[in-house]
């Protein structure tokens, strides 16, 4: 039975996915090189653990949300592969690791932005790839 083709909404959820971890990814890898600057720009708020665990929160809803969704239409599981050993990489981030050393709690959550991000990316292109049987209405 033919999969029907992603709608553009979850293509568009799982770019913004792709896009909020890889930032996640930066975020937390320059973070501890930029912390006496960010003051004086104004955004003390991205030191902040709320705002920092408000966005992991985020990334893990929304990465769940359409790889769960794109695994249901393609069946390929590369993308939950990524996606799970990222999201454990973010929790840890976020919670056991906030109680060692700033490096330890920034590669974890960098490498877990990292490969949730490429989750996303490998989920959109399989999607692309995907071969959608179309039916006598569909115009391209």
């Amino acid at each position: 039975m033919a999969q029907p083709p992603p709608s553009r909404a979850w293509q568009t959820a799982d770019r913004f996915g792709a896009v909020a971890s890889f930032l996640c990814a930066v975020h937390c890898a320059v973070l501890p090189f930029v912390l006496a600057l960010l003051p004086l720009l104004g955004l003390q708020f991205l030191a902040d653990v709320r705002f920092e665990r408000a966005f992991v929160v985020f990334a893990c809803a929304l990465a769940l949300l359409t790889l769960v969704n794109g695994y249901r239409r393609h069946h390929r599981p590369v993308p939950l592969m990524l996606a799970f050993p990222g999201l454990s990489l973010l929790l840890l981030g976020v919670t056991v690791a906030e109680q060692y050393q700033l490096a330890l709690h920034a590669t974890l959550v960098t490498c877990g932005g990292v490969l949730l991000a490429s989750a996303h990316f490998v989920n959109l292109r399989i999607d692309r790839r995907q071969p959608h049987v179309h039916g006598p209405g569909c115009v391209h």
